[in-house]
């Protein structure tokens, strides 16, 4: 798919940090913001308990989607291109963009535990001797030195490949634009809303390196420790201490809800934000990709400012 010279921009900013089985314990998280210059406002964070209100959140119809939005997803827009040609071989089928592949996976697989029985069944019921020792990566989940994301076919601990059945599908079921992936085929008078994976492991690697900042619930013991490791990103993003170039802007009361969340899901969230800033940022500078490279693979996507 040959990327597109952007119209004129929606001003609104959208991170989200997502759950494939999103809960009141576990919510979906939204953060939405604008950017002015190089400052990133934030300007609300929502709750979402539900796959069908991640689906509302999508809609053209939710409050702030009025004039659309570019927004960073914390979840896989592709899977690796080894497990892809294995998946065409066995079916046949050419599986060629990102519509295709996720639809099939859709109809093949009737929940998100069926495609964990696909990928645990690669390399004996099907793609015979196509499967590595390991859950291999993308060339994004590697492209940054000293931190690697998580396998999209990764099913169990980290559910990331389950993230990816169910947030991609939905994305392209709304009508969402992945640019450079996707783009639906009638737009009609919708407003541009524009996806990219995010991936809050980079922004926070790069401020704390391997210190991490999110508190189990099930061990408290390192729970002070990691406070101020999330005082510290904060820290930074508000000085502006990252390679993307933008300061992060916050009132004192959303300053401590950020730091206030021990699992690190509202600050996921909001670095995904500032990643979805970086974006319209490249992308009003007349970069179609907003920093994607020209020959990334168009089924296995790419991270954004990775």
């Amino acid at each position: 798919m040959a990327p597109e010279a952007p119209g004129e921009l929606p001003a609104a900013l959208l991170g989200l940090d997502f759950s494939c089985a999103p809960s009141s314990r576990k919510p979906i998280v939204a953060a939405w913001g604008r950017r002015h210059g190089a400052v990133v406002k934030l300007e609300a964070l929502e709750s979402i308990s539900t796959l069908a209100g991640f689906e509302a959140l999508l809609s053209t119809t939710h409050p702030r989607a009025a004039q659309g939005w570019v927004g960073g997803f914390d979840f896989p827009f592709g899977l690796p291109r080894v497990f892809v040609d294995a998946l065409r071989a066995d079916t046949g089928l050419p599986l060629a963009d990102t519509q295709a592949l996720i639809s099939h996976l859709r109809t093949r697989c009737t929940d998100r535990q069926g495609f964990q029985r696909l990928v645990d069944g690669w390399g004996s019921a099907w793609g015979q001797g196509t499967r590595p020792a390991t859950l291999p990566h993308r060339r994004c989940d590697t492209a940054m030195d000293g931190v690697s994301s998580t396998s999209p076919l990764q099913t169990r601990y980290v559910p990331v490949g389950k993230m990816y059945f169910e947030g991609l599908w939905r994305l392209v079921q709304t009508g969402v634009i992945l640019p450079g992936l996707h783009r639906p085929s009638e737009q009609g008078t919708q407003p541009p809303r524009l996806a990219f994976e995010a991936y809050p492991g980079l922004l926070a690697h790069e401020i704390l390196g391997r210190q991490s900042y999110k508190t189990d619930a099930r061990e408290q013991t390192d729970a002070a420790r990691r406070l101020v490791q999330r005082l510290s990103l904060i820290d930074a993003l508000e000085q502006g201490r990252t390679r993307l170039g933008l300061r992060l802007k916050l009132t004192p009361a959303q300053r401590d809800h950020l730091a206030s969340d021990p699992q690190g899901d509202r600050l996921d969230a909001v670095l995904c934000l500032l990643q979805a800033g970086w974006a319209h940022m490249r992308l009003t500078e007349g970069d179609a990709l907003a920093g994607q490279p020209q020959d990334m693979d168009k089924l296995e996507g790419w991270i954004l400012s990775a």
